[in-house]
């Protein structure tokens, strides 16, 4: 298992590579790149001074000075040099400097972890140490009015798009009702706080409308892939072999059907690392939530390429690790599986 496991990491190389030099390409030949925007604002503010421009003159800056900006934003080099210069500096743990707000990515997307650590780690214990156990006792009661409205409301919600229900729960809860606020992480009263148990409070008010977007899609895939795998060991011949030589249909559950069950969602349970980074960025531009995956999301729309690819080699990182997670999580889980040397 060890040598396996050492040539997984060394793949982890090669993944990682390819995954970012692939970004880093498309995002050198999408048009929109910082100079340009920079000549669309300097060209706005031209035609705003003065309302006689003369034909042919339709740039606001020289050649020199583009050639100057592209210099300096580091896009005057060939993609493949600018690709090992910026490996380079990530191997130092440097993301560069953005391109919009001339910060170090590295303090932008530290500024905005703690808000995605908080969802992702919230939306991770919640979906699995509820779905579960409800999908347990769901397959154990399975037909019961209570399996048939509970899978009522999981199909509801996994039918909806996390960002419609929280479209449907800000105008409803919100504006009309005024239980919860319209957004943000925090609110005033965090600030005026004097206690952590009063902080605590106003975080956990603000989160409880965004954690059932974040949770609403995951919750229901996780209950029900939890109840129909158990099922369908419950109805396997070794299952019923066990009872009949006279053990327990409970202690059958758990010694035996309950493992094999796992074994799907522990090949999926390393891919939850992204829960801690990426969130969904639409639902938090719809809460007013700081967050990575907002971060993302300005960024690709603003073409801060910097703040993008340290996402992106961020992301690359957790999901190749994960994946390795997950091959450990089935190991410990099916005793079957045997790594070969």
């Amino acid at each position: 298992m060890l040598s396996y496991f050492l040539r997984r990491l060394l793949l982890v190389i090669p993944t990682f590579l390819g995954i970012t030099i692939l970004i880093f390409g498309i995002t050198r030949l999408v048009p929109g790149g910082p100079v340009e925007r920079m000549m669309t604002q300097m060209q706005a503010q031209a035609d705003g001074g003065s309302s006689l421009q003369r034909a042919g003159d339709s740039s606001a800056l020289s050649d020199d000075q583009i050639a100057e900006l592209k210099a300096f934003y580091g896009l005057d080099k060939p993609v493949l040099e600018a690709y090992v210069d910026w490996l380079g500096k990530l191997a130092n743990f440097d993301l560069g400097e953005s391109t919009r707000y001339y910060e170090p990515v590295t303090d932008m997307i530290a500024e905005r972890l703690p808000v995605s650590l908080f969802y992702g780690g919230m939306t991770f214990f919640i979906s699995y140490f509820i779905s579960l156990p409800l999908g347990y006792y769901k397959a154990l009661k399975h037909g019961s009015v209570f399996d048939s409205s509970s899978s009522v409301l999981i199909f509801i919600g996994f039918a909806l798009p996390g960002y419609v229900v929280g479209v449907l729960l800000i105008t409803l809860f919100s504006y009309h009702l005024e239980w919860f606020p319209m957004g943000g992480f925090v609110g005033d009263a965090y600030y005026d706080a004097t206690s952590f148990w009063e902080r605590a409070k106003d975080v956990m008010w603000h989160a409880v409308l965004p954690l059932i977007c974040y949770l609403i899609g995951d919750f229901a895939t996780l209950t029900m892939t939890m109840k129909n795998n158990l099922m369908e060991n419950l109805s396997a011949d070794y299952i019923r072999t066990a009872i009949a030589k006279g053990l327990p249909f409970r202690s059958a559950v758990r010694k035996h059907a309950l493992r094999n069950s796992l074994i799907p969602i522990a090949s999926h349970f390393g891919n939850s690392l992204l829960f801690f980074m990426t969130g969904a960025f639409l639902i938090e531009v719809i809460f007013n939530i700081n967050g990575i995956g907002l971060l993302g999301y300005e960024s690709i729309m603003e073409r801060d390429y910097p703040v993008v690819m340290g996402i992106v080699a961020i992301n690359a990182l957790l999901l190749l690790a994960g994946n390795i997670i997950s091959d450990i999580c089935v190991a410990l889980v099916d005793p079957r599986v045997k790594f070969g040397s």
